[in-house]
């Protein structure tokens, strides 16, 4: 089966003046659909990065980074940010400027650290495969679960893995994810495999 792309572009008009403010060493980030109005932004701002993000996306930001400017919708990529690169992030969403707050950071370490406790205390796991190119990592998966001396680990091979699905599976105390490195944000039963110390 073809798969087919068409990018979704935002007509929207953005409002500058309420950046100018912004502190400097900036980076920018933004979501597909804002693409033309991020060039636009990139011209007024000057920043010393520019990037795209993705939901599977991890962007390395340049040491001398003070602060990220993301152009979206929703909080989700901004919160994953604030928290991945320990910088302040502004969601600027339909010409409205916001900063990420400690308190949504905090919410977020509170599910990963709880998502670790769960993969511990576990003795049933199930490891998430994705068959999506890019995200794909079957060797690293079953070289994970052979590793699992004192848990009883089950593959779960998926092109689109759908947390609801988790429900049929009750004996299964904790996800271990090996595919997109950001499905963990927002469910505090899925810890990451490059988060667990082996």
């Amino acid at each position: 089966m073809k798969t087919l792309f068409i990018p979704a572009k935002s007509t929207m008009k953005f409002d500058n003046s309420k950046l100018k403010d912004l502190p400097k060493n900036l980076a920018i980030a933004y979501s597909s659909q804002y693409k033309s109005q991020a060039e636009e932004l990139k011209k007024f701002l000057k920043p010393i990065f520019f990037t795209q993000v993705l939901g599977c996306s991890n962007p390395n930001f340049p040491k001398e980074t003070k602060t990220i400017l993301l152009i979206s919708d929703g909080k989700f990529h901004a919160v994953s940010l604030a928290y991945e690169s320990k910088l302040p992030v502004y969601l600027f969403n339909r010409n409205n400027l916001q900063k990420i707050s400690k308190e949504e950071i905090s919410v977020l370490e509170k599910k990963q650290k709880g998502a670790y406790l769960k993969y511990l205390n576990a003795e049933k796991i199930g490891i998430l495969i994705s068959t999506k190119p890019g995200q794909e990592n079957l060797k690293r998966a079953i070289e994970f679960a052979k590793s699992q001396k004192t848990k009883d680990s089950y593959l779960f091979i998926a092109n689109n893995i759908d947390t609801n699905e988790f429900e049929n599976f009750p004996q299964i105390e904790s996800w271990v994810n090996t595919s997109c490195p950001r499905m963990d944000m927002n469910n505090s039963s899925i810890i990451n495999m490059r988060k667990i110390n082996l």
